[in-house]
């Protein structure tokens, strides 16, 4: 197939070198190198953000990426890509008026809005995926969120013709903000277990234990960690005043010698790091799909809130725990007798890595994003989606 792949504001091309962990930008890498190596032919539509960028960039893994001129090009916030989104529309219709793809899979509420305005008209079904619903994060607290886009998600999932849910909880919300049942097909994010399984280096550590955690939900593992003797805590990504948060955290629970707050951290340094965690902990209500996977992928059991996308990827007492978002009690009474029992840590762990290869890598998920697909653009599996021409 010919698939058109758009994502605004986050540009697979750094990722091996200097993305932030767990982000939008590698999903959409990992998912179109995966399916250029299926032997689909896949263009990468993002937002300039450099005046250095070229116009166009064939990866190594061979499919390209195209750098719209929308807005300056400069790094700007996800949302703020909203006030350029004509530049970036009207680009990507004068493209696929002239070559048409078989579909155009978009990342993000700023990239549906985009695809499905650029494909009015056109022969060009729209696949959605959202990376998370404002709705959802509104109700969990953020008054941040544009009205904007709470009005645009509602439109993108009444115009889209396939939306991809990441779980089957964001399905559920989906479903509420009035998205067809029928349209909706659970597509898990993928982990590249060529670079995250178990064999590899792993840091070193100061103390006998380490638990790691996303900066999401950070703040909850750093006050249970005072009852949890003999470890560390390593605490991954999170912005300026996130990273400020969490060390004031740290040293009003008394606990700052034993937490490192690292920052943005390079995929190619992840699995290393992962490796050297007894426990991967993420605590957050409806945290990052991918970090728990990366963490599994890697044979580290994870203990994460039993929301979102954990309460698919985790199976509780087998591959790690699954506790109530929010209870500190329960977190503590689960992370420190798993701390010290080498056996179940890895026993979860092994039972952890055969999930992730079974069910989510990259090649499985690919797969099944193709699916979807040929379905969106009624090509019959059987046919070879690159001579359809619509």
């Amino acid at each position: 197939m010919r698939i058109a792949v758009v994502s605004a504001h986050a540009s697979p091309l750094p990722v091996l070198g200097d993305a932030e962990e767990g982000g939008q930008d590698v999903h959409v890498a990992d998912l179109a190198a995966a399916l250029t190596a299926d032997g689909h032919d896949v263009v990468v539509y993002t937002r300039r953000s450099s005046p250095r960028s070229p116009d166009v960039v064939r990866t190594r893994s061979g499919y390209e990426v195209v750098h719209v001129p929308a807005g300056p090009p400069i790094p700007i916030r996800p949302d703020e890509i909203l006030a350029h989104l004509d530049e970036f529309t009207q680009f990507l219709r004068a493209q696929w008026r002239v070559s048409p793809p078989d579909v155009a899979h978009a990342h993000y509420w700023t990239s549906g809005v985009a695809s499905v305005l650029a494909a009015n008209g056109l022969p060009v079904p729209v696949v959605q995926t959202f990376h998370g619903l404002g709705a959802v994060a509104r109700q969990a607290g953020d008054e941040g969120v544009p009205e904007a886009r709470l009005t645009a998600e509602r439109l993108i999932g009444r115009q889209a013709t396939r939306v991809l849910a990441q779980c089957t909880e964001e399905k559920a919300h989906l479903v509420r903000v009035g998205v067809l049942r029928t349209r909706i097909a659970v597509v898990p994010p993928g982990v590249d277990v060529t670079r995250f399984k178990p064999e590899g280096p792993r840091l070193n550590r100061a103390l006998p234990h380490r638990l790691v955690a996303p900066a999401t939900g950070a703040e909850d593992v750093i006050t249970v960690l005072r009852t949890v003797r003999d470890a560390e805590l390593v605490v991954v990504g999170g912005r300026a005043e996130d990273v400020r948060r969490l060390r004031e955290r740290a040293r009003a629970s008394d606990v700052g010698d034993r937490v490192r707050l690292v920052g943005r951290v390079p995929q190619v340094a992840m699995p290393a790091l992962l490796r050297s965690a007894d426990v991967v902990v993420c605590a957050a209500e409806g945290g990052a799909a991918v970090t728990p996977l990366e963490a599994m992928a890697c044979g580290v059991p994870v203990v994460a809130a039993a929301t979102g996308a954990a309460t698919d990827t985790v199976v509780d007492g087998v591959t790690g725990r699954l506790v109530p978002p929010g209870d500190l009690r329960v977190l503590a009474r689960v992370l420190r007798p798993l701390l010290v029992d080498d056996a179940r840590r890895d026993a979860y762990g092994v039972a952890a890595a055969d999930r992730v290869e079974a069910r989510y890598s990259t090649t499985r998920v690919a797969t099944e994003a193709v699916r979807v697909y040929r379905d969106a653009a009624g090509v019959p599996e059987t046919v070879d989606a690159s001579a359809h021409e619509g």
